[in-house]
């Protein structure tokens, strides 16, 4: 599993050195492999296996593992087993609705006051994105999704909204992976050039609306990639 794919989110805590805590370090590593899809949902991993991965002792990853399930990103399945909830139709709809309550909301609140800084950065992510589309490096695309859709929270400046939202991306996150095994990447929904156009004029209604759309098309590949009928 690689465990390199890290995202900008909140930085680590840093100690005198300048250097993340061990146990912060982990809960990191440990994060990214959910969100973008190492851990795969229903796969059930132990806790010595983790720190195996990780490299790291075993009380940081049950800190890690209490933190992330605290967070309903995994669930503790007995005998020292963990692993990433399974989507179910109920969990899928109820996602869609939080998140596209929240996001637009985001939306709205960046256009009022992104940068033009912040623009050419999402410029770039939206760049790198599609570069991976086009090398089918499903890597590469949740990554810079990730990246994207972080930025566009940053710029909101609402703290608990977006982290409401982040803890339902950890939820959502590795849904996606399966979303990219089952479709490819150069099938999966982009709408974030209306959500650039709209966020560079400033425009709040037109990011509310690419934000709504973007959202309902990842929500309904990943109900065709878990739910087939």
């Amino acid at each position: 599993m690689n465990v390199e794919l890290t995202a900008p989110s909140n930085p680590f805590t840093a100690d005198d050195t300048g250097k993340a805590p061990v146990h912060q370090h982990v809960y990191e590593q440990l994060r990214s492999m959910i969100l973008f899809g190492d851990l795969t949902p229903g796969q059930a991993v132990t806790i010595q296996g983790l720190t195996t991965e990780l490299g790291a002792g075993m009380t940081p990853v049950r800190e890690a593992i209490r933190r992330l399930t605290a967070q309903g990103a995994l669930t503790h399945k007995g005998n020292r087993r963990v692993t990433v909830p399974i989507l179910t139709a109920k969990s899928i709809e109820e996602l869609g609705f939080m998140r596209k309550s929240l996001e637009i909301e985001l939306a709205r609140r960046a256009a009022e006051r992104i940068t033009p800084t912040q623009v050419k950065l999402l410029r770039k992510y939206d760049d790198d994105l599609n570069r991976a589309i086009t090398q089918g490096d499903i890597g590469g695309y949740l990554t810079h999704n990730y990246r994207f859709h972080a930025l566009i929270y940053e710029c909101a400046d609402a703290t608990i909204i977006s982290e409401t939202v982040d803890r339902l991306w950890l939820r959502f996150g590795p849904s996606l992976r399966v979303v990219c095994g089952r479709f490819g990447t150069n099938n999966l929904p982009d709408k974030h050039m209306d959500l650039l156009n709209a966020l560079s004029l400033g425009d709040a209604d037109a990011a509310a609306r690419a934000m709504e759309e973007d959202v309902e098309q990842g929500i309904r590949q990943v109900r065709a990639a878990l739910q087939p009928e």
